[in-house]
């Protein structure tokens, strides 16, 4: 809140809520991070990048997506890469996150009101051990983001030499973050893991630290508290089912309608096709990185990424999406009207309206941005509609895959697409802590009506 005072008398100028904080935070981070890009030396031939072109880099690194207009290693200098890894690594955790982080290893007092922020920002259920909270969220980060650097430099050591050390911590933070982001543009551009589907180390560990960092940290300090509690949440329970019900069946769905493709699984061994259809299963929630040629996938998983993309992972997580307990109250809800119940139930728990009111409004708010973008773009685009739809809610989804490339697509699109990055980081997480936070007056009682549905 900001005021100003004129002798005894203080004016109210305006006040930042919770939702508003962590949104201009946002903007903070990817303006700053455009600023830094857009820098002579961010660029690996000495030129500037343009300030378009830096300023899509940076909302796509803040927000985790991982889309381009521009390959990361060709045009990026190391001092770009490492702008776009910090950008990616604050991103992931939130500007509020690490600025509570730092006041406590400063010993500097934190304010109530600080607390409830940093609560929000990492979707805790309350304020109590939020600042033991948020400190081991980011040594949880460090060190999940370490093991799979030493883990990936077995293979990428051999590979690439002593460069293999970076190229282990950027690809290790990258898909802990779920942002996609990949430096293998010095085979061929825009490559992403396409040569990788026969190399099980790799594929397999950043598998893990995607699914590490897109379970969210609720979930982690449940698993750890385990002990002591004897019990796990509920929220617990549905993040650990549902996203191995969603992981389980991506990858059994794409294995059959890719195993004969030729342009992608086909070519495999056996062993190499379950490990690249699990992989793609996995990235397709929100990581982004692509180990097959998306352009040349079917139309059938086309669509079945599409639905991946759109779920997304945990709440609390590095990943985005409308999130896998968003998702699960949805189907909860229908399943119990169709038993013709009125409460929703999960696990045998039953479930508050506040939640299924919440859950519902956010899942069709977040339809509603993702159909009027891919009508915006087919405005501007000649393009098929599946492979516009794809885009857009990878990009709202903060995934960052492609069927049609992104650097391809006009300047009014990528602008579209970009706007679409940054509601699909910021929206759902303001929206649910506005909704979550929000004290309705109920001065007033209607008369109901009456209204024919289904």
């Amino acid at each position: 809140m900001i005021k100003f005072q004129f002798g005894s008398k203080k004016i109210k100028m305006f006040e930042l809520d919770s939702p508003k904080i962590i949104v201009f935070s946002f903007v903070a981070i990817i303006l700053i991070g455009t600023v830094l890009l857009a820098l002579p030396i961010a660029s690996r031939d000495g030129n500037s990048a343009g300030l378009f072109t830096a300023l899509f880099t940076s909302t796509s690194a803040t927000c985790v997506t991982g889309m381009l207009v521009v390959d990361t290693y060709q045009q990026w200098s190391l001092f770009g890469q490492l702008v776009i890894l910090l950008l990616f690594q604050i991103g992931a955790l939130g500007f509020v996150t690490f600025a509570t982080f730092f006041s406590v290893l400063i010993k500097r007092k934190v304010s109530l009101k600080e607390m409830v922020l940093a609560q929000e920002s990492l979707n805790h259920f309350s304020f109590e051990d939020v600042l033991k909270l948020v400190k081991n969220v980011v040594l949880f980060t460090f060190s999940v983001e370490l093991a799979g650097a030493l883990i990936l430099s077995i293979r990428f050591i051999p590979m690439f030499g002593l460069k293999g050390i970076y190229m282990s911590i950027f690809h290790s933070v990258s898909a802990f973050c779920n942002s996609g982001f990949d430096i293998m543009g010095q085979r061929e551009s825009f490559s992403s893991l396409t040569t990788f589907n026969q190399d099980p180390i790799i594929l397999n560990t950043l598998s893990s630290l995607i699914i590490f960092g897109g379970l969210g940290f609720i979930v982690w300090k449940d698993l750890v508290d385990y002990k002591k509690n004897k019990f796990f949440l509920l929220h617990t329970k549905v993040v650990l089912i549902a996203t191995a019900i969603l992981l389980l069946l991506g990858a059994l769905l794409f294995f059959a309608f890719e195993f004969n493709n030729p342009a992608t699984l086909g070519p495999l061994s056996l062993p190499s096709k379950i490990n690249a259809a699990f992989f793609h299963s996995t990235t397709s929630r929100s990581a982004g990185f692509n180990n097959v040629p998306i352009n040349q996938i079917r139309e059938t998983s086309k669509l079945i990424t599409i639905i991946l993309m759109f779920i997304g992972a945990a709440p609390g997580s590095t990943g985005g999406g409308v999130k896998i307990t968003t998702f699960a109250v949805m189907i909860a809800t229908i399943i119990s009207q169709a038993k013709g119940s009125s409460d929703t139930i999960i696990l045998k728990k039953r479930i508050s309206q506040k939640i299924v009111y919440r859950s519902l409004s956010i899942i069709g708010l977040c339809a509603m941005l993702v159909v009027s973008i891919t009508i915006a773009i087919l405005f501007f685009e000649d393009k098929p509609l599946i492979d516009v739809l794809f885009e857009v809610t990878s990009a709202f989804s903060t995934v960052g895959m492609t069927t049609i490339g992104t650097f391809n697509m006009s300047v009014p699109s990528q602008f579209l697409l970009l706007i679409t990055m940054f509601l699909g980081r910021v929206g759902p997480l303001s929206f649910a802590i506005a909704l979550a936070t929000k004290n309705y007056k109920k001065d007033l009682v209607y008369p109901e009506g009456k209204i024919m549905v289904g």
